[in-house]
């Protein structure tokens, strides 16, 4: 069974940066695509970014800004670092994880349970 961890989130002021984590326990990297996705108030989901069990990285097309990812093989982790972060970017940030290795997978299999960042002064 593959779970699924986010951590990292929490209260940054306008402007900062943020690093979340994605510990996947039960598969490696190697073998699964990766997704990030967030959720505003009042809003549906949005996707990120996905990268793939290759490294491969795909952009959602989100109006993030300044957005890094890196994988961690080592210790089975991706991790999203974003950047000039604005009070519209406050939401819920899932990872997510595809058994299909590619990006995009035409659906995700487990999800984690989201941390949430608020972006405030």
């Amino acid at each position: 069974q593959l779970h699924v961890v986010e951590s990292g989130g929490g209260l940054v002021q306008p402007g900062g940066s943020l690093r979340l984590s994605c510990v996947v326990s039960g598969f490696t990297l190697d073998d699964i695509a990766i997704g990030w996705f967030r959720q505003a108030p009042g809003k549906e989901r949005e996707g990120i970014l996905c990268i793939s069990a290759s490294g491969t990285s795909n952009y959602d097309g989100s109006e993030l800004d300044g957005l890094t990812i890196s994988r961690d093989d080592a210790n089975n982790a991706v991790y999203l670092e974003i950047h000039s972060l604005k009070p519209e970017d406050t939401a819920v940030y899932y990872c997510a994880a595809a058994r299909v290795g590619q990006c995009p997978p035409t659906e995700y299999d487990y999800w984690g349970q989201g941390t949430q960042v608020t972006v405030s002064s």
